[in-house]
């Protein structure tokens, strides 16, 4: 499971390259890791459903928890969700110090989890658990780093 480790992303996956995709091998690791932590589980159907695109994920799991209302909107709801959660956790200390902890024993069911309750508790943003699961899956595959340098608006 130390697919999701920052420092194996940094030095084998370019950021050009950056997917909002698991793999099958992924998923297989997350369902193993996590397995007797419920509230996940529905992120990890929902991820083997969309074969692991985060974002699409994301999107549905979304649309449910929202009672499948749309909005017509031209911005992704996954792109605004992912510029507040950055304004949110990217000068958090705690949050980093938890990622920190996470990347030394990402085999941790137990520092995944807490991530997880971190995200729904300290965060001024509607999240389930499932949601929760997903955008720290994205926030793990790419680094923290990258995730905040990635977000930060454009200069005008």
């Amino acid at each position: 499971f130390s697919l999701f480790t920052q420092e194996v992303y940094s030095k084998h996956r370019p950021l050009a390259n950056m997917s909002n995709t698991l793999t099958a091998t992924e998923l297989n690791d997350l369902q193993t890791l996590l397995q007797t932590y419920p509230p996940v589980q529905t992120a990890l159907d929902t991820l083997t459903q969309h074969n692991g695109q985060l974002d699409i994920s994301f999107d549905q799991l979304w649309a449910q928890s929202q009672n499948n209302q749309t909005y017509d909107c031209t911005k992704s709801i996954w792109s605004v969700t992912l510029t507040v959660l950055r304004q949110e956790l990217c000068g958090d200390d705690s949050f980093r110090s938890k990622i920190l902890d996470y990347n030394k024993k990402p085999a941790s069911a137990s520092a995944f989890t807490g991530l997880i309750v971190y995200l729904t508790e300290h965060t001024h943003l509607p999240l389930n658990p499932a949601i929760a699961t997903i955008l720290l899956l994205y926030i793990l595959k790419v680094g923290l780093n990258i995730f905040c340098e990635y977000t930060e608006p454009q200069s005008k």
